[in-house]
């Protein structure tokens, strides 16, 4: 482990308290507040819903500066509250690059049964090119087909 930390810090930056700050907000992360409504005083404390149904939490000593972490705790960060590797971290906090966690995409919109018979046995669209189209494109090629025979 000592060769990947050597190899991984030869690599990237050494990271900061500011860097740190800057991926939470970059990724969304909510800053936990206490039972007084107030943030803690020497801690930021940042959590992360995730889709599986986790909850990442990781605290910044105050104030969010360029403070540097050490390897080993920089590591423990990276692998047990941020749950990213350095590439994951850095392109988050250089290009506002949001991590991948496994969020599934969005579901199209489908389109109703009736619709796709029409398109399919009246139309002649093959099933490929039905399944490409949005209901407003659908609605509009059945359209186009009833009012031009085509």
């Amino acid at each position: 482990m000592g060769d990947w930390l050597g190899e991984v810090n030869a690599k990237w930056p050494v990271p900061t308290r500011a860097d740190h700050q800057r991926f939470c907000e970059t990724e969304g992360w909510t800053q936990v507040r206490n039972a007084r409504g107030k943030t803690g005083s020497h801690h930021l404390t940042y959590e992360l819903t995730l889709q599986d149904g986790r909850i990442l939490r990781t605290r910044i000593s105050h104030p969010p500066d360029r403070s540097t972490y050490g390897a080993s705790l920089w590591s423990h960060l990276l692998r047990d509250q941020l749950d990213a590797d350095e590439r994951t971290f850095w392109s988050c906090v250089d290009e506002a690059t949001v991590p991948d966690r496994g969020e599934p995409l969005p579901r199209r919109e489908t389109l109703p049964a009736g619709l796709v018979a029409v398109l399919l046995h009246q139309v002649g669209l093959s099933e490929a090119e039905v399944a490409l189209m949005t209901k407003a494109q659908a609605i509009a090629r059945v359209n186009e087909f009833w009012t031009t025979g085509e």
